[in-house]
C-alpha cells in the first residue's frame, strides 16, 4: 500500500471499536488511535499493533470530543442489538440453559448517532460499519459481503472470503484473519473473532480514499 498523506504528511486516523483490529490489520502508513473499551482487548490489539496509540474509553464519547483531530474515522459500534442473529435467540427462551438465548432489547441506535453526527459535523471521511440487521437501514447503507457500510465516499464491491464465522474452528478463522489469539487470556476468542472485518476489507476501503 502506499503512503497516504495529506499536505505531505501521513493521515490521522481514528478507529473506534477497534477490537483485536481486523480493519485495521493491513493498514500502513498512517497514524492510528484506537480506542477499545474492554481493558483485556485493548491489551491484544496493543501487542498486535505496538505503533497504535490505544484508549481504554468510551469510543461513543471519545468520537464527539475529539472527531475534529483526524482526516479519517473507522467506528465500527456494537452489533447485537442489530444482528438477524441476535434477533433470533431472542426466540428462543427453551434453549436458556445452552445459552442460545438473549432477551429482546431496544436496537443500540448510537449506531445512527454516529452516522448522522458524521454527515453533519465531520469534514474529514469516514467509514462506519455494521452487520447486516434485521430490520430495513434507516439510512441507506453500501454493502460488502455481509456488512453494511456508511460513508461519505463510494466503495466498490470487493469478493470477501469469509462468508460465515459462526462455521469452524477458531484456529481456521485465527488463520483466515492472521492473528494468533493463542495465550490471549480474559476475552471470548470466538467472540472477538466473530466481531472483526476481514482484513483484505479494511484495507479496500482505506485505498477508497481521497483526500
Amino acid at each position: 500500500m502506499k503512503p497516504i498523506k495529506q499536505d505531505n504528511r501521513e493521515i490521522k486516523i481514528l478507529n473506534l471499536y477497534a477490537g483485536i483490529g481486523g480493519n485495521r490489520k493491513l493498514w500502513t502508513n498512517c497514524k492510528v488511535t484506537a480506542i477499545e473499551l474492554d481493558e483485556n482487548i485493548a491489551k491484544i490489539y496493543k501487542d498486535f499493533f505496538p505503533n497504535d496509540e490505544v484508549i481504554v474509553a468510551d469510543a461513543h464519547q471519545y468520537l464527539l470530543d475529539h472527531y475534529k483531530e483526524y482526516d479519517f474515522i473507522w467506528s465500527s459500534p456494537p452489533c447485537p442489538t442489530h444482528s438477524q442473529l441476535g434477533r433470533l435467540r431472542a426466540f428462543n427462551e427453551h434453549n436458556k440453559a445452552t445459552g442460545q438465548y438473549s432477551p429482546p432489547k431496544y436496537p443500540d441506535m448510537k449506531l445512527y448517532e454516529e452516522i448522522l453526527f458524521l454527515q453533519g459535523y465531520f469534514k474529514g471521511k469516514y467509514c462506519v460499519e455494521n452487520v447486516i440487521a434485521w430490520y430495513k437501514p434507516l439510512i441507506e447503507p453500501q454493502k460488502i459481503g455481509r456488512h453494511w457500510y456508511w460513508s461519505n465516499f463510494d466503495i466498490p464491491q470487493i469478493k470477501t472470503s469469509v462468508n460465515n464465522i459462526a462455521k469452524g474452528k477458531i484456529l481456521d478463522w485465527e488463520k483466515q484473519y492472521g492473528f494468533n489469539l493463542n495465550g490471549k487470556v480474559g476475552i471470548e476468542k470466538r467472540r472477538v473473532l466473530r466481531n472483526c472485518v476481514e482484513p483484505e476489507v479494511g484495507l479496500h476501503i482505506l485505498n477508497q480514499l481521497s483526500l
